[in-house]
């Protein structure tokens, strides 16, 4: 695999802080189940994602510094592009499957650090019908702690994918217990990828579902209409 660089946790550390003052102070933003996530040692946080602020959010409300992989055109943005690669985020190209954001979301990781990723793979109705192997390959090399994380009032129905949220606006992170992986053994390594990656799916789709009816923040119905393919 092409080795490229971690970012280092100081820069996650610093967007953590400045990123908590921020989204405090521009809308009604909490946190709940915070410890759930282990002090020390690596830690994968799968969060669903329904809108633009989805990352910001929860790595402003994370207790420990982290790096998100986020989509490589954002990094183009003359505005965002430059503040993600200051705060240490990971680019990563979905379309040519993309090594170097892997080895280096990996080292974050082996050097027991954070990283968080939305493994549906973009903006969505953020229930998780569908999501990536991404976390479970992952989690196989690195023995990383999974939680499950759901972002909650990022985006109505109807909303844009670039939409923010009204200013004030009720968002809520809620991090869920680690999850039990039973990983099976004596099988091809794709079929203990697929197997692992449908357990994740289950266990996130179930948070979220149970973390939206108990913060009473519905998700919104439909794929942002500025994404739909015609």
């Amino acid at each position: 695999m092409t080795e490229s660089p971690a970012p280092p946790q100081w820069r996650g550390q610093v967007a953590r802080v400045l990123g908590s003052g921020l989204v405090h102070t521009l809308y009604a933003a909490r946190a709940y189940g915070r410890e759930h996530i282990p002090d020390q040692g690596p830690v994968i946080i799968a969060a669903n994602h329904t809108g633009l602020l989805d990352g910001p959010v929860v790595l402003s409300l994370c207790p420990r510094p982290s790096h998100f992989l986020v989509l490589k055109q954002s990094f183009d943005d003359r505005l965002f592009g430059p503040i993600l690669t200051f705060s240490g985020q990971i680019p990563i190209d979905q379309q040519q499957g993309d090594r170097a954001a892997l080895s280096a979301a990996l080292e974050v990781l082996r050097r027991g650090d954070v990283l968080g990723i939305f493994p549906e793979g973009g903006r969505g109705r953020g229930d998780l019908a569908e999501a990536g192997k991404g976390v479970a390959w992952l989690a196989l090399q690195s023995g990383a702690r999974v939680i499950p994380t759901a972002c909650l009032g990022t985006r109505k129905t109807g909303e844009l994918a670039s939409s923010w949220p009204p200013l004030r606006s009720r968002l809520v992170v809620d991090f869920g217990a680690p999850v039990d992986l039973q990983i099976p053994q004596g099988v091809p390594g794709r079929v203990r990828l697929q197997q692992v990656t449908d357990q994740l799916r289950s266990a996130l789709a179930t948070h979220v579902s149970q973390a939206s009816e108990r913060h009473g923040i519905a998700l919104p119905t439909d794929v942002p209409p500025d994404l739909i393919q015609t």
